[in-house]
């Protein structure tokens, strides 16, 4: 159990690394006059910080060494 969650920890932290944020975007109605309807679509970023991933790198690393010590 401890290996599975140390390896997605691994892949989480490089995900986090290489990706920088999750990004999405964002539709908008700007007016609305009976038929007609414009939108804009606005891209948008939830910025995850690099010490996030690191931290996740090394949590993986520790929990995988960790349960090599138990076997």
């Amino acid at each position: 159990m401890m290996k599975l969650i140390g390896i997605a920890l691994i892949i989480l932290g490089i995900i986090s690394l290489v990706w920088g944020g999750i990004h999405y975007n964002d539709q908008k109605t700007v007016i609305q006059m009976g038929d007609f309807k414009a939108t804009a679509t606005e891209q948008k970023t939830i910025p995850i910080s690099p010490v996030v991933g690191v931290i996740a790198l090394i949590g993986g690393v520790a929990l995988l060494m960790i349960d090599k010590r138990r076997a």
